[in-house]
């Protein structure tokens, strides 16, 4: 089991990818297990507008440019879940996927695009843009429910 921390910023992602922190409402301490999301698209503004989205609802978020960094930046104890891009340089979403799916089958990958793939077989949940963003909320609602 991940190593916890106590802070008074509910969504900073601790270690393991869970945020513990006081509710100062009631003075007493409760805890929050913060879901963890990677987040990956090489358009900036659709990347920091959804990361900022999400955040605001309550996720924790780390974001990648691309593919690749998103396979370096991704940890199975840590990362919750997955939303990708597909069309992007190097690698696209769907081959990333792939990756994603051979080191953690459990872990539900989503991807939110223009141009999703025909082959859809290792992702969990596809969202064609454009799209609203509640839309995406609600399926990684329901994709984390089980997790």
């Amino acid at each position: 089991m991940p190593s916890r921390y106590f802070t008074n910023a509910p969504g900073r992602p601790a270690r393991g990818g869970r945020t513990e922190y006081y509710n100062m409402k009631d003075s007493s301490i409760e805890s929050a297990l913060v879901k963890m999301i990677l987040l990956v698209d090489d358009e900036d503004n659709a990347r920091i507008t959804t990361k900022w989205f999400l955040t605001n609802f309550g996720y924790a978020v780390d974001a990648a440019r691309t593919a690749q960094e998103a396979l370096a930046l991704f940890d199975p104890a840590i990362h919750d879940m997955v939303i990708t891009d597909n069309v992007m340089p190097g690698m696209t979403g769907a081959e990333m996927a792939h990756v994603i799916k051979m080191r953690s089958p459990s872990t539900p990958v989503l991807m939110y695009s223009g141009n999703p793939p025909d082959d859809r077989s290792c992702l969990d949940h596809v969202i064609q843009r454009p799209s609203h963003l509640l839309t995406l909320r609600d399926a990684v609602h329901a994709l984390l429910a089980d997790k």
